[in-house]
């Protein structure tokens, strides 16, 4: 249905939201872990700062994995490429629920996130050629909107409920959730979608596109600026502005709740101005980051700020991952998965400077500032892509991979002009 006026919004496929539903099992359990460190270093034996290596593990697994798998599967039909990956998610999780040991539950865990650098890789070049050129931010918004979903109910069911049963019981609730979801991306994803077109060597020849590795800067420093006060929020809440323990997660809830409307606010303004909003959401963040130091002493302003964290800084997000996408030309896949990295990089490294930071004479109010300065770097390659001007061709590739007959689609092999 197209919208003319620009004021409608054409509906996004049924396939997108399947999408966004398998991105928040994966990013519930990227981030569940945080909340059932006690239970799992008691079952498994370990200290708590060893069993936090189980979200290291994840992170690199995701760093590492997502192009190599990207690369793996890239001749794969696509339908074949999400289902496998649900699979092994699935069987990681039952054999980390399983066992007594606490390496094979690392492993188990290295596993899920090649699983999930695999379905993030082709998902996202799927949900954006399936929108279409026109609405392929709105589809990354919805896409990236399951991961912060999941830290708004995921993340905090999986801990409420780990606290009852022990840690293995939202494992096997992600195991079996993540079979049923492989069910449906079986139904919804068609069957013909063979990608003869695509070849490594023009997945890599095509990485030669400067805006791309701009774009990809970006999504790495504002995860970064995000993340580097976000892993050190809990300390800042209870020590510095006087707020329960008890009340942290509500607080956390803020904060899922506030990514979940940057991720709605970047990708329905994404597509029509995205330098504008990125630039200003990014020069928001910096701004937000900067006035928790300061104010962070005051427990009701910083329950604001640290909502406002998330929703301007994953304002970006969505659009960043788009535009990776469409200045890839042929290398979507490889590209999507480039994303992953670039925002697990910018997480390893914002919360390692933020830790350092934390056990400087800055203490408290070292992360935030840690974070006020890479959240502002994010403006430089930002401003570099203003400068550069637009793509010639801004276009979703992807769709020339596929061979779906879906007369939805066809639109989109003709480039837009925005």
């Amino acid at each position: 249905m197209p919208s003319a006026s620009g004021t409608t919004l054409p509906k996004l496929p049924t396939v997108v939201w399947v999408l966004a539903a398998g991105t928040f099992l994966m990013g519930t359990t990227e981030f569940v872990i945080a909340g059932l460190l006690p239970e799992l270093s008691t079952d498994l034996g370990v200290s708590t700062s060893r069993a936090g290596l189980l979200i290291t593990a994840f992170a690199i697994g995701m760093i590492i994995g997502s192009p190599t798998m990207a690369l793996a599967t890239l001749r794969l039909p696509q339908r074949r490429t999400l289902t496998l990956a649900l699979a092994v998610f699935s069987l990681g999780h039952v054999v980390a629920a399983l066992s007594t040991s606490f390496t094979v539950v690392l492993a188990a865990r290295v596993i899920t996130a090649l699983a999930t650098g695999a379905f993030w890789s082709v998902g996202a070049v799927i949900a954006t050629a399936a929108a279409g050129p026109a609405a392929s931010a709105r589809a990354m918004g919805l896409m990236i909107g399951g991961l912060t979903l999941a830290n708004v109910i995921g993340v905090p069911v999986g801990s409420f409920v780990g606290q009852f049963i022990g840690w293995r019981g939202p494992f096997w609730a992600l195991a079996v959730l993540s079979a049923l979801a492989a069910v449906f991306i079986g139904r919804f994803i068609p069957a013909r979608d063979q990608r003869p077109h695509v070849s490594p060597r023009a997945e890599l020849r095509a990485l030669r596109q400067g805006r791309l590795w701009l774009a990809l800067s970006a999504a790495m420093l504002i995860m970064g600026g995000v993340l580097a006060t976000y892993s050190y929020i809990t300390p800042l809440l209870t020590d510095r502005a006087g707020i329960p323990e008890g009340a942290v997660p509500l607080v956390l809830i803020a904060f899922g709740v506030g990514a979940l409307g940057g991720t709605t606010i970047g990708g329905r303004l994404g597509d029509r101005h995205p330098m504008a909003t990125t630039l200003t959401a990014a020069a928001a963040t910096a701004l937000v980051l900067l006035l928790m130091i300061p104010l962070s002493a005051n427990p009701v302003a910083v329950i604001a700020l640290v909502f406002l964290m998330g929703l301007t800084g994953f304002t970006v997000n969505p659009i960043v991952t788009a535009l990776a996408v469409r200045f890839a030309g042929h290398a979507p896949t490889l590209t999507s998965s480039l994303t992953t990295s670039a925002f697990n990089t910018g997480i390893a490294a914002g919360s390692a400077l933020a830790g350092t930071a934390l056990n400087s004479s800055l203490g408290l109010t070292g992360p935030p500032l840690v974070g006020t300065v890479i959240a502002a770097l994010t403006l430089l390659p930002l401003a570099a892509l203003v400068v550069r001007g637009p793509a010639r061709k801004p276009r979703i590739v992807a769709q020339r991979t596929t061979a779906v007959r879906s007369p939805a689609d066809e639109p989109s092999e003709t480039p837009a002009p925005r």
